[in-house]
């Protein structure tokens, strides 16, 4: 779940930031409120530019996040074996090699980010490493190089850049129809609204991007049970069915992430919030494999 979280958390971020230079921006070019057309593009620019730019930055932030350091150069018999293993399933995969890295946690994860198919970054826990054999490890890398052939985290970005466009494009309306409500329409000729109406708009976001959150995560665990396939067909069904399992046997260990990533990581998905979940629950990913191979 590591992938998806880290992803949104940081596309929260940069929007945050765009809605500052947004209202700059407004002021500056006198983009009335009114003028819906005009809106709704600067939206668009602003929306799509700051889910691109999380995409963009996906793997450097990930690295900072986890401390995950990239082998380059295999120190032990185990690197080599994890880089050989990714090198032949992103062959078979027909992707580029992605980087590799190893990250210190106690729990069994692994994750998947980057810009593309051929510039990605595929990293794995020392806990998992630890915990699962080497069966079980392929199939989960196998599980996340799938991710990177199905252009999932494009077209999350897709998704994500859309969904933005329309919580900036209509915090806006609803904020300025509140605004001038509560001012007696003395701002309906305001080009870019006073610091109220900046706050009005500001926890609108906060409300509407929760919303659209829940369609990003309804994509992702949709896109689970497709990564699952892919890592069968690397790995074999079997040994991905026993990793699934192997981690089953260890929920809670999710709780070990730093809360901002913990939707990236690759353990179950039931339990609390199932509408927030970006991994439908291990049971169901194991009973939908197993029907597969019937």
């Amino acid at each position: 779940m590591m992938r998806v979280m880290l992803f949104v958390g940081t596309n929260i971020a940069v929007l945050l930031l765009v809605n500052v230079i947004l209202f700059i921006v407004q002021g500056v070019f006198h983009v009335r409120l009114g003028n819906y057309s005009s809106l709704l593009l600067m939206a668009a620019v602003f929306g799509m530019g700051g889910s691109f730019i999380s995409l963009a930055i996906s793997k450097w932030v990930a690295k900072r996040t986890t401390g995950a350091q990239v082998i380059t150069e295999p120190r032990n018999e185990s690197e080599r074996w994890l880089l050989d293993t990714v090198r032949a399933e992103a062959q078979k995969a027909g992707i580029g090699m992605p980087e590799v890295a190893v990250y210190e946690a106690a729990d069994m994860n692994a994750f998947a980010t980057g810009m593309s198919r051929n510039n990605a970054l595929v990293a794995v826990s020392t806990g998992l490493l630890q915990s699962m054999d080497r069966n079980q490890v392929q199939a989960v890398l196998g599980h996340e190089i799938s991710h990177v052939a199905n252009g999932d985290m494009v077209t999350m970005g897709l998704i994500q850049g859309v969904l933005n466009t329309f919580v900036i494009f209509f915090a806006r309306i609803i904020g300025t129809l509140v605004d001038n409500a509560l001012s007696g329409n003395r701002n309906s000729e305001s080009n870019s609204g006073g610091f109220f109406y900046f706050i009005i708009v500001m926890v609108l976001q906060v409300a509407l991007g929760f919303l659209a959150s829940l369609i990003v995560m309804w994509f992702s665990r949709r896109r689970e049970f497709r990564a699952d396939a892919g890592g069968a067909r690397l790995a074999g069904r079997d040994n991905m069915i026993s990793a699934l399992q192997r981690l089953a046997g260890n929920q809670g260990a999710q709780a070990d992430l730093p809360k901002a990533i913990q939707a990236f990581g690759i353990s179950d998905g039931g339990g609390l919030g199932r509408l927030t979940a970006s991994h439908p629950p291990l049971e169901e990913r194991i009973a939908a494999l197993r029907a597969g191979a019937a």
